[in-house]
């Protein structure tokens, strides 16, 4: 299967966990709140590890990065964009931005 099938396949599967309850709108917004909320998960992790120095719960990490995910699926479904072509319109970008990447400073 290649990657953008296999992002799609994933945005369709996510879908199914999708509230029926919900509009058009009110699903957008359940997204991108859910997309702000999983963010700040995820921060608390890595805050907590880096300036903590707890150690990296890096299965506690993966999880909210899966909630992420799954917000960004639902609202890119949400706007009729397949996962596919968010990341590599994503990528696209990337490439103009950075034609070279990134380099360390000599």
């Amino acid at each position: 299967m290649s990657e953008s099938n296999a992002l799609d396949a994933y945005q369709d599967a996510a879908a199914r966990t999708i509230n029926p309850a919900l509009t058009e709108a009110e699903r957008l917004l359940d997204a991108v709140a859910g997309l702000a909320e999983e963010a700040g998960e995820a921060l608390g992790h890595v805050r907590k590890h880096v300036m903590q120095g707890r150690a990296l719960d890096r299965d506690a990490l993966a999880r909210e990065l899966g909630d992420a995910l799954w917000c960004v699926a639902i609202a890119a479904r949400t706007l009729g964009l397949p996962l596919s072509e968010v990341a590599r319109a994503n990528e696209e970008k990337l490439r103009l931005r950075h034609p070279h990447g990134f380099r360390a400073a000599e």
